[in-house]
């Protein structure tokens, strides 16, 4: 199992608690926890994860769209959204960011493993690192 560290930007407690278990219980290391897209970039900056795990829908000026965005285009750092958001126009929007992979709340632990994994290893093989 990969040891990847995760950045996880979830502006509700229970489910950013719910978020933080899972990822320890799979075997992943969290990086860190924001709960404003404000603040992800300088977090993301900092922790360096290797993922960035989004929700679309967070309180304040800026939603997880144009965070991820800026995440892209500042650190090159591969971003998955989880969110409740599924209807038509948020996804387009969201392409905008282009995210590495996109998971639906309520979330199980294998389409979260299988996501994430196949996001790090795209991202891998698109800059050409290698994992560990």
């Amino acid at each position: 199992m990969s040891k990847a560290s995760i950045l996880i930007v979830e502006d509700e407690g229970i489910v950013a608690m719910d978020i933080l278990f899972s990822l320890k219980n799979l075997g992943y290391t969290i990086a860190g926890h924001t709960e404003r897209a404000e603040d992800v970039l300088k977090k993301a900056t900092e922790l360096r994860p290797d993922l960035v795990l989004m929700d679309i829908g967070l309180k304040g000026s800026m939603d997880g769209i144009e965070a991820a965005k800026q995440i892209r285009e500042r650190l090159g750092l591969p971003v998955v959204f989880l969110t409740a958001y599924a209807n038509q126009s948020t996804i387009e929007r969201a392409r905008e960011a282009q995210p590495y992979g996109y998971i639906l709340k309520p979330f199980d632990e294998d389409e979260l493993t299988a996501t994430i994994e196949a996001a790090i290893h795209r991202h891998r093989l698109e800059h050409g690192t290698s994992g560990g």
